[in-house]
């Protein structure tokens, strides 16, 4: 009976009166039963908090440990790059600086968008080239554009991101490589992109890494540097034989931005703030809801 009335009270929205009609009970029995099914759980009554985008950047910043989150309304790539030439025009970035940027959809989606003018910074990719023909992989490619819309200078690294062990070196010798790779040390902010889920990963875009049993788990990656939920950076072989900024050199960098939209990428943006991979996130009010109900249930 408690199960009956309150579907008819709360899912099929009838009044006390009408329930009782039906059931030929007095208002009073209804109001007792409904009363009843509140207090043995049958029925619970949540109130959501809703936040405005602001809250939800100050509290998500809180429970991340990050120096900054920045929400929007819009669940658009583009949207972003609102708040991402705030936070790099508040960086003050100077000539001779430099500005490293990441690769994927969202990265490429912000770049298109607008940066703010940073003239003479010297922009670098993160990563040598993935050997892919999907525009959204194209590393040196994001640099140049990036550097065009900021008035930066460009530098590039002409080699795969992942080569053959024996070939690795043969590559780093390369001087125009080197001073690339030299500015991964002293990068002053970073945008990156957060990717998804391992698996999920190779499903949407067929993947610029080898199917590699050791990222089963992975929550997710920045710059290819793949992790746990809790943050545990996997040792896998690109771990050592990429051709790519360190998971040390980004934790040196005093800001990097991660983008990511999307609750597919929950886990993986915990994953990477407990990595201490990224100092700041951007992302939209949906996702940035669903990061606060996860930590609700424990994350």
């Amino acid at each position: 009976m408690l199960h009956t009335v309150a579907k008819m009270h709360y899912i099929g929205e009838m009044s006390q009166v009408q329930i009782a009609r039906q059931l030929g009970l007095s208002t009073a029995t209804i109001s007792r039963l409904l009363q009843r099914a509140r207090t043995e759980g049958i029925v619970r009554i949540e109130v959501r908090d809703i936040y405005a985008p602001d809250e939800l950047g100050q509290e998500l910043a809180l429970k991340l440990g990050l120096v900054r989150v920045e929400v929007v309304d819009a669940p658009v790539s583009g949207a972003l790059a609102v708040p991402l030439s705030r936070m790099l025009a508040a960086a003050d970035l100077r000539a001779g600086q430099v500005l490293m940027i990441g690769w994927g959809r969202t990265v490429s989606a912000v770049i298109e968008a607008g940066l703010p003018p940073m003239p003479g910074v010297l922009v670098v990719p993160s990563t040598g080239g993935m050997q892919q023909h999907a525009q959204h992989f194209q590393s040196n490619e994001f640099a140049r554009r990036a550097a065009e819309v900021t008035g930066g200078m460009p530098h590039f690294i002409h080699a795969p991101y992942l080569p053959d062990a024996e070939a690795r070196d043969f590559f780093l010798a390369d001087s125009s490589v080197q001073e690339s790779v030299g500015l991964w040390g002293r990068i002053d902010a970073a945008v990156v992109g957060i990717g998804q889920p391992y698996g999920l990963e190779r499903s949407v875009s067929g993947g610029a890494t080898p199917v590699e049993p050791a990222l089963a788990n992975a929550a997710g990656d920045v710059v290819r540097h793949y992790f746990t939920r809790d943050g545990q950076v996997l040792d896998w072989r690109g771990e050592s034989q990429m051709i790519a900024v360190s998971a040390q050199q980004l934790r040196a960098t005093p800001l990097v931005i991660g983008l990511a939209v999307g609750e597919a990428k929950i886990t993986s943006i915990l994953g990477a703030a407990r990595a201490r991979l990224i100092t700041a996130l951007i992302t939209d009010t949906r996702t940035a809801e669903a990061l606060l109900e996860a930590f609700v249930q424990g994350a």
